[in-house]
């Protein structure tokens, strides 16, 4: 049923229904129905004219009514029911009710079918209705909003439900936006206007769009209401930061851009008012377009229990053939001779037809192995867990005032099962807050402090930082340490002036200046925030910039800019660039990007400055620092102008431009001359070593993927405690091709494998690889090893013939670090692991460039960081910090999952038990579909007797608390295993019902031969035998789940005694003179139960079965406990042994008291803000709570850590040596 519902919730949010005028039930029924008869086929491009609603309704474009509700008072009925028939057990008991209508195989009534049929279906009805209830309201909330549009030369103010393609709409200040627009003009200087894209991507910061200059002197109503121009643009897509189209307009065509677009969602902020013309409408726009259909992810649980739901639909079969069997053969040998006063049916004419219309009876009679509440109450369940979470206070965030946050209720057990996490560096690792450390300026290294001996000072020893009060308008809250830099900008070093020149102009920052000398940044990336603010604090200033200029303050001097070109940032480039004109007139190009790109783009007259660069690089990278490099080039003017009219050309292209764009501005970064390099730090979050260390105990393998350079990304790994220094060996594979990755690959596994070498024996390397499960021998040898990996060399390694090398040797190590990787080879990574280890995977990001590993793993999860929540809004968990994960594994996932299984484990049970009695009882009344149970008691069994004591279990219940499951790591393995609830566990919990079963039905049948009343008439009557089996059961299970039960609350109490009561107030009730008065032919037995229940030989009967259904589980558990403890029963009597020990010491010192008391690279960025900036920026933009679980210092936390590992599982606390009490 989850599945469905996400699908058709994922489906209503990419369709959407036209809602013109009429909200009636009908016409939205009518639209609905038009929509489904006629689908729009797909667009090759999008052409929408201004003002000109006849020529754009031709194209039949979407209305902007929004639709993500799924249902309707007509249609509910029909679609809900349709959608929950998908489930095949739901199928399988309505296929049920329709045998029960047939008298002739029917021992039963048809509401013992339909009642609990029709309580499942309600219930999820109930919670679909509520869920679309509120989708509904949302989408009047939304499609009632009012635009002012531009109809006829008039503004008039319509519903945005009626914006239309090709509609003029006018924003004014703090509005949200009604489509996606195209920015025609503003009140602001050349078309700007400032937006807030929080709806869109997360991020709080404004940025900038700006009109074409063809464009933004429309401003005037009468020029608008003449504006007939006509864009073609790319078809409706879900990439929020590109767009491609031209506009068409008096006979010429313009370029457009992501910069020139406002999309739906945003909200316009600091801007009077400003024009758009609509392109994409409703479900066109890029929001609703990213609200699409998401891949269901299912539990390896959902999946096991649908496979034994199957095989229990079997084992049913086979048990209706042979009761069918024994029907034929009964009325064959049996029941021809009794045929005077028992005739068959009219039907009925042979005892072959007498069996096929038994095994239909059994069917309905035995259906209750198929336990209908099965996936309803496995909702519930679930529903409980993601509550538990979100109110969990301990993954709060008090700084940023988050809470952690499940964002599915269906994969809460799999937190128990995880064996290997994918994490992000930057902001899920670090904190993603930038500091300007160090940099490289031709050839010298400065951010170093060295003392009088010419050591390097560590940071407690440094003295005070660098003073920056020459300058007002440096950021107090800046520091450097090391003087000679400031020295070297004093006295007018050309170098040292020309690298802060570089980092003052070749970024998109925007800069705003509230107040006299208050000068604030507003930066895309962290990155370029710090580096701009170094440059502020070493005199060279950005002040403000325009469209076609950029001012800054060198030294006191204002000096400006013009501003040629931006050659924008992106993930493939990992560069930007700026061209600018000084006030000499000489042109200029400054770029800043990454080693492995600059490096190869220099002209070969600095092969002696870049040695120098590159070592310092190393040593920044070594650090753990973020690195830059920086380089510029002079243009003369001739070759500008050339380039720059090619540059126009290839953005007006139709097809490939993105392309051309990257092959013109490939041309232009070449031969460039080395500056320097930055080395920017990010550190460390609070608590991430000690988090990866509780996770490795607890046998998780951690592989970090990340974008920075090998030695940024090592260093990071030595501060999180990944690696250490006792690890065997570190490999690093840095191979660039295929032969030379292999070769690496091998002589690592050749290493690692030299104490114990097993592979061989007639089989391949590669043979021995494609063996059915993967369990490689590596995994066995001795030793601690890492691997660390880079992206050109990754590259090779997930190629499809040696994907099965690397996974074999990264899954022998206890760490692997991928350096340099691309957001498609972190999926990669993922998906390589799922496909061959069978294990469950969880990915762990903050940023965009993480959302394709969050959606590829099994479980994906989001940290709201600084880089906006698309991390967030892809994953299926978040909370604001890597530490939370602890927590949410090794707490909520263990709980979850022993939860679960336990659930499982008991349903099962508890159905066989009830069920199987039928099946003994078919032996001994001729076959005949007699049911053992009143009619009323098949009904209320599932559904009322023995539905909630179980689900209080599955939601509360916890075998160790949550301290305990932090300390003790290695309590989480079982699920690593999936020991709880395998095929195996599935047949020893039928196993039991079976044997409850028999003793259920034989216990009673033999005293009931014998037995008599206490007036000495015969027990043994039909209607008795019922009450006291029946009895027996609600006893026996009610026993059972109290074992079960590991943490008792007052729920559990008044669950188990409550069902009790309500089960004999309902069986006295049934057996009363009122109901019989009512209904004198369903309650024909008057005062059965009494009778029976008030005779001492059946409660003996009741207490005996109960006793010898119930012993052989007490006594395995306790020899179990006794003979082989696992470590939650070792945890479980450490805690008691502690307990009485504390109360022991309390109670000696209230006795004997009498005195007093004693007390690398990483840049991230977004594409499209230079375009922007080129076209018109100027500045004018205004405006762990669970830390590690001890206060230990770190290394010695991670030390006991690592000693408990091996004593956890022997006898903690000396515990185990002890007898084992239960």
């Amino acid at each position: 049923m989850d599945a469905l519902r996400a699908v058709s919730s994922s489906i209503s949010g990419l369709f959407s229904f036209p809602c013109r005028d009429s909200h009636g039930i009908a016409g939205t029924l009518l639209g609905e129905m038009a929509l489904c008869a006629k689908k729009r086929p797909p667009e090759e491009e999008r052409r929408a004219r201004a003002n000109d609603r006849e020529y754009n309704e031709k194209f039949q474009y979407a209305s902007n009514c929004i639709k993500t509700s799924k249902y309707n008072i007509l249609t509910f009925l029909p679609v809900n029911l349709f959608e929950q028939f998908q489930e095949v057990a739901n199928t399988y008991f309505l296929f049920l009710l329709i045998l029960q209508l047939i008298p002739q195989i029917s021992s039963l009534s048809w509401f013992t079918t339909i009642v609990p049929l029709v309580l499942v279906l309600t219930i999820t009805a109930v919670k679909d209705a509520t869920d679309d209830y509120f989708r509904h309201k949302s989408d009047n909330q939304v499609n009632n909003r009012q635009s002012q549009v531009l109809i006829n030369g008039i503004l008039q103010q319509e519903q945005w439900m009626n914006v239309c393609v090709g509609d003029i709409i006018k924003l004014e200040n703090n509005q949200f936006v009604a489509a996606d627009l195209l920015l025609l003009s503003s009140s602001e200087p050349h078309g700007l206007c400032y937006i807030e894209t929080a709806e869109l991507d997360g991020e709080t910061n404004m940025k900038v769009r700006q009109a074409i200059p063809v464009t933004s002197e429309l401003g005037d109503i009468s020029k608008l209401a003449k504006f007939d121009g006509e864009v073609i643009c790319e078809p409706p897509n879900n990439k929020l930061d590109k767009f491609s189209g031209t506009l068409y307009w008096k006979e010429n065509k313009f370029p457009l851009s992501n910069q020139n677009m406002l999309l739906r969602g945003c909200v316009l902020r600091n801007t009077e008012w400003c024009f758009g013309l609509v392109i994409f409408a409703g479900p066109d726009t890029k929001l609703m377009q990213n609200s699409g259909r998401t891949k269901f992810k299912r539990t390896s649980i959902d999946r096991l229990m649908n496979t034994l739901v199957l095989w229990i639909f079997g084992f049913l079969v086979c048990m209706g053939v042979i009761l069918a069997i024994g029907n034929a053969i009964w009325e064959h040998e049996v029941g021809m001779r009794f045929q005077v006063y028992l005739p068959w049916d009219e039907a009925v004419d042979s005892a072959f037809f007498s069996g096929f219309l038994s095994f239909w009876s059994y069917i309905i009679i035995l259906n209750t192995v198929v336990p209908i509440s099965l996936y309803v109450s496995v909702e519930v369940i679930r529903l409980g867990h993601s509550y538990f979470i979100n109110w969990d206070k301990k993954m709060f965030c008090m700084k940023k005032r988050t809470p952690a946050e499940a964002r599915t209720t269906t994969l809460n057990e799999e937190l128990g099962q995880v064996e290997y996490i994918f994490s992000d560096k930057t902001g899920t690792l670090t904190q993603n807050i930038m500091v300007f450390n160090k940099c490289s300026i031709n050839g010298h290294s400065y951010g170093d402090v060295f003392d009088v001996l010419g050591h390097k000072a560590e940071l407690g020893e440094r003295p005070e930082p660098v003073d920056f009060s020459f300058n007002p308008l440096a950021d107090k809250k800046f520091l450097f340490w090391d003087p000679s830099l400031l020295e070297a900008v004093k006295m007018g070093d050309p170098h040292t002036h020309e690298f802060f020149r570089l980092l003052s102009l070749c970024h998109t920052v925007m800069s705003e200046e509230k107040n006299e000398g208050e000068l604030y940044y507003k930066a895309q990336s962290p990155d370029e925030g710090a580096l701009v603010t170094a440059a502020r604090n070493f005199g060279f200033i950005f002040r403000s910039r325009t469209p076609k200029t950029i001012t800054v303050h060198e030294m006191g001097t204002a000096i400006t800019y013009q501003l040629l070109a931006i050659l924008d940032f992106n993930n493939i480039r990992k560069r930007m660039s700026v061209i600018v004109r000084n006030p000499e007139g000489k042109i200029r190009l400054y770029c800043k990007g990454a080693d492995t790109i600059l490096l190869d783009r220099l002209h070969h007259s600095t092969q002696e400055l870049l040695n120098t660069t590159t070592d310092h690089l190393n040593e920044y990278a070594g650090e753990g620092l973020r690195t830059l490099v920086l380089a510029y080039k002079d243009l003369d003017e001739e070759y500008y102008e050339e380039w720059a009219e090619r540059r126009l050309q290839a953005s007006l292209a139709q097809d490939s431009r993105e392309d051309r764009l990257a092959s013109i501005y490939e041309e232009v970064e070449s031969n460039m001359m080395l500056l320097g390099a930055t080395a920017i730090e990010d550190k460390l979050q609070q608590g991430v070593p000690e988090t990866i260390a509780l996770l490795t105990l607890a046998n998780i393998k951690i592989w970090v993927l990340t974008g920075d350079k090998q030695e940024t990304a090592v260093n990071i790994g030595y501060s999180c405690k990944m690696l250490t220094d006792d690890m065997t060996e570190v490999f690093i594979v840095t191979g660039h091709t295929v032969l030379e990755v292999r070769e690496e690959l091998r002589k690592a596994r050749e290493k690692m494998m030299d104490s114990s070498r097993t592979v061989g024996n007639g089989f391949t390397y590669q043979e021995k690889l494609s063996s059915s499960k993967l369990t490689s021998v590596l995994e066995a040898v001795a030793g601690e090893y890492a691997l660390v990996i880079n992206g050109h060399s990754l590259a090779h390694a997930l190629e499809a013939d040696m994907e099965l090398e690397f996974l074999e040797t990264a899954c022998a190590c206890k760490a692997v670090i991928c350096c340099r990787v691309t957001p498609l080879q972190k999926a990669q990574v993922v998906e390589l692991v799922k496909k061959y280890k069978k294990a469950v995977t969880l990915a762990i990001g903050d940023g965009a460039n993480d959302v394709s590993m969050i959606k590829t793993a099994h479980i994906g999860v989001g940290i709201s960081g600084q880089e906006g929540i698309q991390a967030v809004l892809a994953s299926d968990y978040s909370f604001s910090q890597f530490k939370f994960l602890q927590r949410l594994l090794l707490v909520h996932g263990r709980w979850s999952y022993l939860r679960m299984c336990k659930f499982l484990c008991y349903f099962f049970y508890k159905n066989f038990a009830f069920t199987m009695v039928h099946f003994w009882f078919g032996f001994f009344c001729g076959f005949s579909a007699q049911t053992v149970y009143d009619q009323y008691f098949i009904t209320l069994y599932n559904i009322v007797y023995t539905s909630l004591p179980v689900l209080a279990m599955g939601v509360f219940d916890q075998d160790v608390p949550e301290q305990r499951s932090m300390e003790y790591p290695k309590l989480y393995e079982p699920g690593q295993l999936n020991l709880l609830f395998n095929k195996r566990e599935f047949f020893i919990c039928i196993a039991q019902g079976i044997y409850t079963s028999v003793l259920m039905f034989f216990i009673p049948y033999g005293v009931f031969a014998e037995a008599t009343r206490d007036d000495g008439t015969q027990l043994a009557d039909y209607q008795s035998f019922a009450v006291t089996v029946a009895t027996s059961l609600v006893i026996v299970v009610s026993v059972q789940i109290g074992l079960d039960t590991g943490y008792w609350t007052a729920i559990n109490h008044f669950f188990i005694w409550g069902s009790l009561a309500v089960y004999f107030a309902i069986l006295f009730a049934m057996h009363s003179n009122g109901l019989f008065d009512m209904f004198p032919n369903q309650f024909r037995f008057v005062g059965n139960a009494q009778n029976t229940l008030a005779q001492p030989t059946v409660w003996l009967t009741i207490v005996l079965t109960t006793v010898v259904c119930i012993m052989p589980v007490v006594a395995f558990r306790f020899l179990r406990l006794h003979l082989k403890p696992d470590l939650s029963d070792t945890v479980r009597y450490t805690q008691l042994v502690r307990k009485k020990q504390k109360a022991q010491h309390r109670c000696m010192r209230r006795v004997g008291r009498t005195g007093s008391r004693r007390s690398g690279y990483a840049f991230s960025h977004q594409e499209g803000f230079g375009e922007l900036i080129m076209s018109g920026k100027n500045m004018r933009l205004s405006s762990l709570a669970l830390s590690s679980f001890t206060t230990r210092s770190s290394s010695s936390w991670i030390e006991s850590l690592r000693r408990k590992k091996s004593d956890s599982a022997s006898s903690p606390s000396g515990a185990a040596d002890k007898p084992l009490k239960g």
